[in-house]
């Protein structure tokens, strides 16, 4: 499939022009499960970890500070959020700029395979996101692990609290990917790999892992 890095790039960067300097301070409240799945990373000292759409760098701190010695690697398709995560991480993290589907790690980041890789809050805005998780399970070492974080169902949450959020999620282009967990699946049958999914609280989040076996 061909890449849609120009127009979706336009269009991230459009969204977050004015967002990027208040991102973290507002999404705090309703970007839940990220924490949970950094604790759960074991990215020992050494260890190449990638997120793709770092967005602000916020992350690939907080990775950097729970794992020191972790190696960070940062990719996102809007020059806007790299700006900042650039300011925020200076030269604590390698960034580049790319589109997840097909982006080329050994062009931006000087190496071909990561340990971890983190995609958090992102599969729900990628238009093509299967693509961009089968991308990222290519890419894992053998022992790697891929984890993603993002929106479940919501079935949990009050219809009226729910149809409102999905009414602000859809303003942002964000949809939730309530089929998540069967792509992991299907992919870890496809490639020989292991794959789980775990729900939050009322269906709030899940959090999914692939596994390349060693």
């Amino acid at each position: 499939m061909a890449s849609t890095a120009p127009s979706h790039g336009a269009l991230m960067d459009a969204v977050y022009r004015r967002q990027k300097h208040i991102y973290d301070a507002t999404r705090k409240y309703y970007l839940f499960g990220r924490d949970t799945l950094i604790a759960g990373l074991d990215a020992q000292p050494g260890t190449a970890v990638l997120e793709v759409g770092c967005g602000t760098g916020r992350n690939l701190a907080l990775i950097g500070k729970r794992w020191p010695g972790a190696v960070l690697h940062g990719l996102d398709i809007s020059r806007e959020m790299l700006s900042i995560a650039g300011g925020r991480l200076g030269g604590r993290a390698r960034l580049g700029l790319g589109d997840a589907t097909d982006f080329d790690p050994k062009t931006l980041f000087g190496r071909e395979q990561f340990d971890r890789i983190v995609i958090s809050y992102a599969v729900s805005m990628i238009p093509v996101w299967r693509e961009a998780i089968h991308h990222a399970a290519t890419l894992l070492a053998p022992g790697g692990s891929l984890h993603i974080v993002d929106f479940g169902d919501l079935d949990g949450l009050p219809l009226p609290l729910r149809a409102g959020l999905r009414r602000l999620l859809a303003s942002f282009h964000v949809t939730p990917r309530a089929d998540l967990g069967a792509a992991l699946a299907a992919l870890a049958e496809d490639d020989g790999l292991a794959a789980s999914t775990r729900r939050g609280p009322l269906g709030y989040y899940q959090i999914g892992t692939v596994t390349r076996p060693r």
